[in-house]
């Protein structure tokens, strides 16, 4: 049954990792294939190191296995972000395709970021 569970789990990780394998190849801009592979990647290196887990079924190898997984789940948002980052002040533009981009004009040129004030509220009330 355990190896059932184990099969089970890498096959869905692997799974994962093929989808954000071809995310890297299909998706359009630098941005869209980042989102792909950590999001997609991160869960499948995860289901695999939770079925290695499940398999030694040694309190040892999970502490590892679970420690490296929350080492992945903790740092590849911030790679991500921080990757993202880098390429946007660095002038990758994205795809034609993207509609929005919220960050134009909102960095000065030591790539800090600006805030943006908003007008306060007006109050509508009658005296």
């Amino acid at each position: 049954m355990v190896d059932l569970l184990v099969y089970a789990l890498v096959s869905v990780g692997i799974f994962f990792l093929f989808i954000a394998a071809i995310g890297v190849v299909r998706m359009p801009d630098l941005y869209n294939r980042m989102h792909a592979t950590s999001k997609a990647g991160t869960l499948g290196v995860g289901l695999i190191l939770v079925a290695v887990a499940v398999f030694y079924q040694e309190l040892s190898v999970a502490a590892r296995a679970l420690s490296a997984l929350a080492f992945i789940i903790l740092t590849a948002p911030v790679a991500a972000h921080a990757l993202g980052r880098a390429a946007y002040l660095s002038g990758v533009k994205p795809c034609r395709d993207t509609y929005i981009d919220e960050l134009a004009g909102h960095y000065q040129k030591n790539h800090k970021l600006e805030s943006v004030e908003k007008p306060a509220p007006t109050s509508h009330t009658e005296s």
